[in-house]
C-alpha cells in the first residue's frame, strides 16, 4: 500500500493545492536503468494497490531512463512494452535514451554513452563483451551498426516514439526538468532532458508542480515547486512511485515496508 507523503503539504500551484482531475489515479515511475528486478517488484506492488483500491482511470507515467547501467536493460524494454498493453501508460525519454539512439550514427555521442553505462545496454541486447573488447578489428562503426541490428523493430518504435513531457492537471511530467522563466509549452527538448542546478535551485511558481527524476536522492524530494522521484534504483534498490490522486500524495518503492 502506498505510504503518506507529508511534504506535499507545500506545494501550490498557483497560490492552491495542486490536483488531478476526479476519476483518475497516477503512478509515476523513476529512472529504473535497467532494473527489471525492482521494476516487477514495484509492478506487483501497484498491482495489490489497484486490487484493494480500484479507481476508474489509472494511468502509469515512467519518467525516463529505462536502460543503461543495470543489467537488463533489453528486457525492462520488453516489459514494459508489455505493460502498455493492459494498462494506459505514458513513456517519456531520458537523457540515456536520447544518447543511445544519438549514438547509433554520432560517434562523439557513443563515446559519451559508453562513459554513462551504455556497455552494459549493449551487452544486454547480445552485443558481446568479446566483441566489445575486440579492440581495432571491431571498429565503433561496426559496433554501432551491430548494436542497430539488435533493436528490434518494436523497441526501435517504442524509443522513437517515447515523449518529452506530458501536462495532467496541475502536474507536469518531464525526465529532468524545465528552465525557469520559459513557458512550459516552449521548453527545449534539451533541458526537458538534461537540466540540473538552473531548475534544481529556482523557486519559481512553474504554472504547474513538476514531477521529475533524473538527480538521484536518497528520498522522494518535494519542494514548493516540484516532487524528485528518482530514488537512484540502481545503486540503491529503491525504485521508487509517486501515487496521486485528486490533490492526495503518496509513494510506493522497493524499500519501504507499508505493511
Amino acid at each position: 500500500m502506498p505510504y503518506p507523503l507529508p511534504a506535499a503539504e507545500q506545494l501550490t500551484v498557483l497560490g492552491r493545492r495542486p490536483q488531478i482531475p476526479p476519476g483518475m489515479r497516477v503512478y509515476a515511475f523513476g529512472d529504473i536503468h535497467g532494473r527489471l528486478d525492482l521494476l516487477e517488484a514495484l509492478l506487483a506492488q501497484v498491482e495489490r494497490d489497484l486490487a484493494v483500491r480500484p479507481v476508474e482511470r489509472p494511468l502509469f507515467i515512467f519518467l525516463g531512463d529505462y536502460i543503461d547501467r543495470g543489467p537488463a536493460s533489453r528486457k525492462t524494454i520488453d516489459r514494459l512494452s508489455q505493460l502498455s498493453r493492459s494498462q494506459e501508460c505514458i513513456f517519456l525519454k531520458g537523457n540515456h535514451e536520447a544518447l543511445a539512439i544519438r549514438g547509433l550514427t554520432d560517434r562523439a555521442a557513443f563515446d559519451r554513452w559508453m562513459r554513462l553505462g551504455g556497455f552494459e545496454t549493449l551487452v544486454s541486447y547480445g552485443v558481446t563483451p568479446g566483441f566489445l573488447s575486440a579492440g581495432p578489428s571491431r571498429p565503433v562503426p561496426e559496433i554501432q551498426a551491430t548494436f542497430h541490428a539488435a533493436l528490434a523493430t518494436g523497441h526501435m518504435q517504442f524509443f522513437r516514439n517515447l515523449q518529452t513531457s506530458f501536462a495532467l492537471g496541475d502536474f507536469f511530467f518531464v525526465h529532468a526538468g524545465v528552465r525557469p522563466g520559459v513557458e512550459l509549452s516552449q521548453q527545449a527538448e534539451e533541458d526537458l532532458l538534461w537540466i540540473r542546478s538552473e531548475f534544481l535551485d529556482a523557486s519559481n511558481d512553474f504554472g504547474k508542480v513538476v514531477v521529475h527524476g533524473h538527480t538521484p536522492t536518497k528520498a522522494v524530494e518535494v519542494t514548493t515547486n516540484r516532487v524528485n522521484i528518482d530514488t537512484g534504483a540502481f545503486a540503491t534498490g529503491r525504485l521508487s512511485c509517486l501515487v496521486v490522486e485528486g490533490a492526495a500524495l503518496s509513494v510506493i518503492d522497493t524499500v519501504t515496508s507499508t505493511a
